[in-house]
């Protein structure tokens, strides 16, 4: 199970040969738009790299897809010490095939992880599960990064709320195009997020912290399927230029 956040994944790309064999099962259990996710959407998309998650495909050449596992975590916590997780609230797990495709072994993992407690479930198409909690993550992550605020106060003020539809928006077209359509308007989201109260985001947790922060799966990973797609995402790069200018002044963000 890897379940580190995406600035960390090259690293662990490079060492994780020993741990695997023809049969293992790698679970990744993380943020954003994973390297592997065009392997499930399509034969239009085969084979696509994406550049700002795996610039030299080296995650790719060390990590087979047929044996990845997406796993989309619905569990809010907090790193309070190293070693120590903090379980704020949820618990759930979204398993899928890299592929796209449901298997057994999914469904024998699944039912595995219910019986160790989570409230787990299986995919059909774990890319579209990914693409949706992107959807929220996308947006709250770098504003509240970039203000230090919290997402209730993000979300109550009209200004920034139309901004974060506007990026939202760009993404639900791009979503359209590469077969992980979002049935929702950006309102029926930010209702659900308004249910969290005064939610302090990981990123904003990871600023604080000062520790780097995954910007290339959550935004910048978003620009580049909007380019391979022809879909403009003018509102997605302002955001992901003023996180990363903000993130490199910090020294968290490679420049």
């Amino acid at each position: 199970m890897v379940a580190v956040k995406g600035p960390a994944m090259a690293s662990v790309a490079a060492q994780i040969a020993p741990l695997l064999g023809a049969n293992t099962m790698v679970l990744t259990a993380m943020n954003g738009v994973p390297w592997w996710f065009c392997d499930g959407l399509g034969s239009s998309f085969a084979g696509k790299r994406l550049t700002t998650v795996d610039p030299d495909g080296a995650i790719a050449g060390a990590i087979p897809t047929a044996l990845i596992l997406g796993c989309v975590v619905r569990a809010s916590c907090l790193v309070g010490a190293p070693g120590l997780i903090r379980q704020r609230h949820g618990n759930g797990l979204i398993v899928g095939e890299a592929s796209g495709k449901p298997s057994e072994r999914a469904k024998s993992l699944t039912a595995l992880l219910v019986e160790a407690g989570f409230q787990a479930s299986m995919s059909e198409q774990i890319q579209r599960d990914v693409w949706y909690k992107l959807w929220g993550n996308m947006t709250m992550n770098p504003i509240s990064a970039i203000t230090g605020a919290t997402t209730d106060r993000i979300l109550g003020d009209e200004l920034v709320r139309e901004f974060v539809t506007s990026v939202m928006l760009e993404a639900k077209e791009i979503g359209a195009k590469i077969g992980v359509p979002i049935d929702e308007a950006p309102s029926d989201r930010h209702a659900v997020t308004l249910q969290l109260g005064a939610m302090k985001t990981s990123m904003l947790q990871d600023i604080e912290a000062r520790k780097a922060v995954e910007l290339d799966a959550l935004v910048a990973s978003v620009c580049e399927l909007g380019q391979t797609t022809g879909v403009p995402t003018p509102f997605t790069s302002a955001l992901l230029g003023l996180a990363r200018v903000q993130a490199r002044a910090l020294g968290l963000y490679p420049g």
